[in-house]
């Protein structure tokens, strides 16, 4: 009796500290779909990967009937102006700090403006919080992410 609860205490605890090492582990690179803000269908498909740890994102494919891989950014302001959507950096130098990755920045292609961002994975993984401000997070919008894979 006595070793079959043990037995049973060693499995419940091992259990919990495997779901903590998966729940650790859990990232937000990978492929995101998004949502346009004011149509709130499909927009775009954004690869987030990590560069020597900072996470960046590209974006891989336009979702719009309308977009085109000829697509370029005319109102990018920076080295981005006239170069094609597809494949562009739009989000760069995100460094994790807790349970957020801060102190980068993204870009929106449809104005041109860069934004700081913030990040937030919810606790499954599958949907990731993009916050896009000027100056203090307060003064801004949030985007969530789907994740695709």
């Amino acid at each position: 009796m006595c070793k079959q609860y043990f037995t049973g205490v060693i499995l419940c605890f091992l259990t919990f500290f495997s779901y903590l090492a998966i729940a650790e582990n859990i990232s937000p690179t990978g492929l995101w779909k998004t949502v346009d803000d004011v149509t709130g269908k499909p927009r775009s498909l954004i690869r987030i990967n990590d560069k020597n740890g900072e996470l960046i994102a590209t974006i891989e494919k336009g979702l719009l009937p309308t977009d085109t891989p000829n697509d370029v950014c005319d109102k990018c302001s920076d080295e981005r102006k006239g170069k094609p959507i597809i494949g562009m950096v739009i989000m760069g130098a995100m460094k994790h700090k807790g349970d957020y990755y801060e102190g980068g920045h993204i870009l929106d292609p449809n104005n041109g403006k860069i934004y700081r961002c913030k990040l937030k994975l919810d606790e499954t993984g599958k949907k990731l919080e993009v916050r896009g401000f000027i100056g203090i997070s307060l003064f801004g919008r949030s985007q969530i992410w789907t994740r695709v894979e």
